[in-house]
Order: structure tokens, then C-alpha cells, then sequence
């Protein structure tokens, strides 16, 4: 794999690996201030994250270590406020510079696999934001957010509110492959 490609592997990786565990530590944070709701939206989007991390990680089997990992990620958990507003910033800037560049590196260098995950990332992460900024709008007003189910594709992470499609529309996994959080 060619080193630029390899290394924005290694960054996302590491991103969205950080990105499941915020998600899990905000999902208590909401818990704890009575919006079950935006809980589970951030429990549903972590395991997005999760696959994610995976996805780029078996991109990456042909190392055998050596590498470091650094992640741009945001820090410093407050209120559910709060961490509404770092998750919208972080997918929003996977979905406007990250993962468009890194895309397109991996498009020039010829490397399928990192295209693959990177395009399943940005779509998914599209989804994300808008569920997150809905989410921002009904906490701001004092209230959880009204969702209906969420399926997460167990393959790709791809995302949506409501009824799972017969077939992802990023890999095109069975809807059999979808997790529902309720």
C-alpha cells in the first residue's frame, strides 16, 4: 500500500476509534441527565464508529507494527449541550476536509480497500451529523430528541433513523446484517 493512502488508514482509524468511546461516555452523560433518546443515538453511532475503526483497521493487515497513530480528536465531556456540539464538529469535519481527502489520495494512489472504507465512513458520517444536529435542537429546548429505531449496518456502518433497508445502500449488505437500537 502506498505510504500517504497507508497513513490516512492509520489516522481514521484511530480517529473513529476514539470517536466510539466519546460517543459511549456521552451516551452515559444523557443517560444520567434524563434524554434516553440522544442516549441511545450515541450508543447507535458509536457501533457506526466501531465498524468503521474495523473496517480501516483489516485495510490495514498487510503491517506488522511500527506505526503511531495520532487523531485529531476533541476532548473535554461536558453536558449533553455540549457534547452534541464536539460530536457535530468532529463528524463535520470528517465529512467537509477528512475524509473527501483522504478519498481522493487513496482514488489517485489506486488503493480499493482504503477507498472502500473511506467512502463508507463519509457517507455514513453525513447521517450522523444531521441525526446529531436534531438531537442539538430538541436538547437545546429542554427536551430528548423523538427518534424512531436506528440500524446500523454491520457491515459498513451505514446509518439510518426508522426501518432498515432490504439492502444497504453503501455495500449492499442483506438487511439481515442490520443492528436496531431501540
Amino acid at each position: 500500500m502506498k505510504e500517504i493512502t497507508e497513513t490516512n488508514l492509520i489516522s481514521a482509524f484511530a480517529g473513529e476509534s476514539q470517536a466510539h468511546m466519546r460517543y459511549l461516555a456521552f451516551a452515559e452523560i444523557a443517560e444520567v441527565e434524563n434524554f434516553p433518546n440522544v442516549s441511545r443515538l450515541f450508543r447507535a453511532i458509536a457501533d457506526s464508529e466501531r465498524i468503521h475503526a474495523t473496517n480501516h483497521f483489516r485495510a490495514l493487515a498487510h503491517l506488522d507494527g511500527g506505526k503511531v497513530t495520532v487523531a485529531g480528536a476533541v476532548f473535554g465531556p461536558g453536558n449533553t449541550s455540549k457534547n452534541l456540539k464536539l460530536a457535530i464538529a468532529g463528524e463535520t469535519f470528517e465529512i467537509e476536509e477528512m475524509y473527501p481527502a483522504y478519498l481522493e489520495v487513496a482514488k489517485f494512489q489506486g488503493e480499493k480497500s482504503a477507498e472502500r472504507t473511506f467512502k463508507a465512513a463519509l457517507e455514513s458520517e453525513k447521517i450522523h451529523a444531521t441525526l446529531y444536529k436534531k438531537a442539538k435542537e430538541a436538547v437545546d429546548a429542554g427536551k430528548d430528541v423523538e427518534l424512531g429505531p436506528i440500524q446500523i449496518c454491520q457491515v459498513c456502518g451505514y446509518t439510518v433513523e426508522g426501518k432498515a433497508p432490504e439492502k444497504c445502500p453503501i455495500c449492499g449488505a442483506p438487511i439481515d446484517k442490520f443492528k436496531t437500537f431501540k
